[in-house]
Order: structure tokens, then C-alpha cells, then sequence
């Protein structure tokens, strides 16, 4: 009976297997980050343990989950053992994990500054290894009224229709938007191009009384604002 008690012993258990039973047992807050990595992924490689895998995965990225985060499934297929489906695991829990992060930041529902519009955005923005282009549409009192992505674009640049934007604008009632970007490469400066639009979408929305208050360019841990560096 003792022998077979002995043989369940954490001790005895496969360095797969430890992870899952030590969340059962002591909870998931006393994993490690590569432990609870290699609860997703299940196994490791012939060489390796799940938990050896993880260590090796997110040492490749200086322990920094952010970085994990945006890995493509190609670039997690490089690692050993780590198949199209455990990448797609990964990278599924990334994202989770990031639109919780999101729902967890107090709802701002007015826009008072600069700092307001990044702290709605960036969760929304910050992480993301491509470019996408937002409006806020806002109305007489800086009240969000709705946050729209215009368009979706390659790191090089996003396009942006002035028609479709102003369409919209006059849907809702706003009185007011704020064009907000990321820049995945973690650039702060403007570009030519991102200029060029924030003035296109400012004479373009004075004709019909509306008011571009702010272009405001995203990335990770900072943010430029074009009102607040006088280029509105």
C-alpha cells in the first residue's frame, strides 16, 4: 500500500507533469512563467522537457512575456518540439492575455488629454507587430461616442479614407475626432506620410465643422502627441 502511495509522490511524477499538478496543488500564482508555458504546450522534445522547452523559448526573449506575445507562429516553429499546434497555443494564450490587460484598465468614456488617449489605446495598439490606424469620434464634450480601426497595414504604412472617416462622423454626431496610430518598430517620430494625413483629415473635417483635435502615433511604453508638440 506505502509502495503504491510512493509511486503517486510528486518526486516520482514526469517534469511534464509537475507544472499541472503544482497549479492543483499550490495554485497558479506559485508557477513560474516557463511552467505555465509548458502547461500549454504539454510536452517537450526527445532532449528536452516541456518545462526545459519553455525556459529555452523564453530565455530567447529575456524572460519578457511582451516579446513572447509577438513571436509568429513561424518564429515558435523554430524552437524543437514546437509544432504549428502548440505555436498556435501559445499564441492564442498571448493574446488572451493581452485583451484581459485591456479590460482590466479603468474605461475612460472622456477624452481630457493627450495621456487619456494612450491609455485607451495602447492596449489596443501597443503590442501589435503591424500598423493600424484608429479614429476616436468624439462629441461636443470629449465624450467617446466610438473608437473605430479605419485600417489595418504592414509595418511600411496604413491607408487611411478621409471619405469613410467623415461618413462616420456624421453617423454618430460627433463634433470632434482624434486620429491615433501605432508604430510597431517603437518610433515615436512622424513620418512624411503621417503628416501628410493629419492635415488632409483636418481640412477635409473643418468643411463639415468638425474638429481634428489631436494625432496621436502609439507604441508600447510611450506615445507622441501632434497637439501637444504644437503640429495640429
Amino acid at each position: 500500500m506505502s509502495e503504491k502511495k510512493n509511486s503517486f509522490s510528486i518526486k516520482n511524477w514526469s517534469q511534464d507533469d509537475q507544472p499541472r499538478e503544482k497549479l492543483l496543488y499550490k495554485g497558479q500564482a506559485t508557477l513560474s512563467n516557463a511552467e505555465l508555458v509548458a502547461i500549454l504546450i504539454g510536452s517537450g522534445n526527445k532532449s528536452e522537457s516541456a518545462v526545459d522547452l519553455t525556459k529555452r523559448i523564453l530565455a530567447s526573449v529575456d524572460h519578457n512575456l511582451s516579446a513572447l506575445g509577438k513571436l509568429s507562429i513561424k518564429q515558435l516553429m523554430t524552437f524543437n518540439g514546437i509544432g504549428e499546434a502548440k505555436a498556435v497555443t501559445i499564441a492564442a494564450a498571448m493574446e488572451l492575455g493581452r485583451r484581459r490587460r485591456g479590460e482590466d484598465i479603468i474605461k475612460l468614456d472622456k477624452i481630457t488629454s493627450s495621456a487619456s488617449v494612450f491609455e485607451v489605446m495602447q492596449p489596443l495598439l501597443g503590442e501589435l507587430p503591424h500598423e493600424e490606424f484608429w479614429i476616436i469620434y468624439l462629441n461636443n464634450s470629449n465624450t467617446i461616442l466610438q473608437k473605430q480601426q479605419l485600417s489595418k497595414g504592414g509595418i511600411t504604412g496604413t491607408l487611411v479614407d478621409v471619405r469613410l472617416t467623415l461618413k462616420k462622423a456624421l453617423e454618430l454626431g460627433a463634433t470632434a475626432l482624434i486620429l491615433v496610430h501605432n508604430h510597431p518598430s517603437g518610433n515615436l517620430k512622424p513620418s512624411v506620410a503621417d503628416k501628410q494625413i493629419t492635415q488632409k483629415l483636418k481640412i477635409a473635417a473643418s468643411s463639415l465643422d468638425i474638429k481634428v483635435l489631436d494625432h496621436v502615433i502609439v507604441t508600447e511604453h510611450s506615445y507622441f502627441s501632434f497637439a501637444d508638440e504644437n503640429e495640429m
